[in-house]
């Protein structure tokens, strides 16, 4: 819903969301998430803090009335900021209370496989980028709403194989979890290059959308497809990195396993558990 001109940057709140996201935290605190290292338990707080940020306010006014850039640095933030607090901060107990019952168990598993979740990230993001599926989403409040619980759910799948916080759904190995991340950010760049090299623009609803800081509709479709082609592929890369330096702690402790399997503490679990 296009706010007033100006009326963007005040500080609004959106009831469903604030909702949402009290559930939330409140099955956290209910399922003993409190009962979490302390890091773990500021890690999701600070999950809920960002989608409060990214779907309320300014960034969610301008998102949903003015600049495709600013769609865009939402997006990124559903995607690839909001996921990886999330899954850090759920303790082991709290998954495994989850996936109890062994029909969810084994459909997790596979899920969350990295050829799958790749796969369940990567195709959903394409596709709503794509004119006629995106200008839908503009256009209809409740398809918009769909398109961001799509980001959501299927980028913490995403990132299940990096992050995983249970051995049962175990992260993939340290080599594997290189290369995985390497390729992610391929179609995302492409997809973002795509966006920034168009000749025309690509989205009607944002070229009839009032006009903020005298960004014309090329230059501003221009910028989002750069944030999605740069800073969304340096997240990645930034990843990789940490990845990367927790292999080599692994290796120079001298374990024969560091190719075959990340370690229990990883999950926060002690050996054995």
């Amino acid at each position: 819903m296009i706010v007033p001109p100006d009326d963007w940057r005040r500080l609004s709140f959106h009831p469903s969301v604030v909702i949402g996201l009290v559930l939330l935290g409140g099955l956290y605190v209910r399922l003993g998430g409190l009962r979490a290292p302390r890091r773990r338990v500021a890690s999701f707080t600070a999950s809920l803090l960002v989608l409060l940020a990214a779907l309320n306010g300014p960034l969610h006014d301008l998102s949903d009335g003015y600049l495709f850039s600013a769609h865009m640095v939402q997006h990124l933030i559903l995607t690839l900021l909001f996921p990886p607090l999330f899954l850090y901060g759920l303790p082991a107990d709290l998954v495994r209370g989850v996936l109890g019952p062994p029909w969810l168990r084994g459909l997790g598993a596979r899920l969350t496989r990295p050829v799958m979740a790749a796969a369940i990230f990567t195709v959903p993001i394409a596709l709503w980028h794509l004119p006629p599926f995106y200008e839908a989403a503009m256009r209809h409040h409740g398809l918009h709403i769909v398109q961001h619980l799509v980001f959501l759910v299927t980028s913490v799948v995403m990132w299940w194989p990096v992050l995983s916080p249970v051995p049962e759904l175990p992260r993939a190995s340290y080599p594997g979890q290189l290369l995985y991340l390497f390729l992610l950010g391929i179609p995302m760049s492409i997809v973002g290059a795509m966006i920034t090299l168009a000749d025309a623009p690509l989205y009607p609803f944002y070229v009839s959308a009032p006009r903020v800081w005298d960004l014309t509709p090329m230059a501003d479709q221009q910028i989002g497809g750069l944030m999605m082609w740069v800073p969304g592929g340096l997240v990645f890369w930034f990843a990789m990195t940490v990845v990367w330096f927790r292999w080599s702690v692994r290796e120079q402790r001298g374990s024969g396993d560091a190719e075959r399997e990340v370690p229990l503490e990883a999950y926060g679990l002690p050996p054995g558990a």
